[in-house]
């Protein structure tokens, strides 16, 4: 345990951080998981072009908030576009 007070109170922020932080993976896997879905199904174009253009938006502000790396978030957005068109 943190025995100064700022690094107590740098303890606190990292566990915030480290919440808001898993949020935002979750929303992040959760979307994936839908859009697979909707491919799987064949559901129609407009729909999936939907998803997957929030899904895009999603992972560029993870991206942006360094939420997760910007090569992961540019490998995760080839390999749905990659699907999606096949999936078309």
């Amino acid at each position: 345990m943190a025995h100064t007070l700022s690094a107590q109170k740098r303890a606190r922020q990292n566990l915030k951080k480290h919440m808001v932080n898993k949020a935002i993976k979750s929303r992040i896997k959760t979307q994936v998981k839908k859009l697979r879905a909707l491919i799987a199904q064949n559901k129609d174009a407009a729909l999936l072009k939907e998803e997957l253009r929030k899904l895009y938006r999603l992972v560029d502000k993870a991206a942006a908030k360094s939420v997760i790396h910007k090569n992961r978030s540019a490998r995760l957005k080839s390999r749905l576009a990659l699907v999606s068109s096949k999936g078309l």
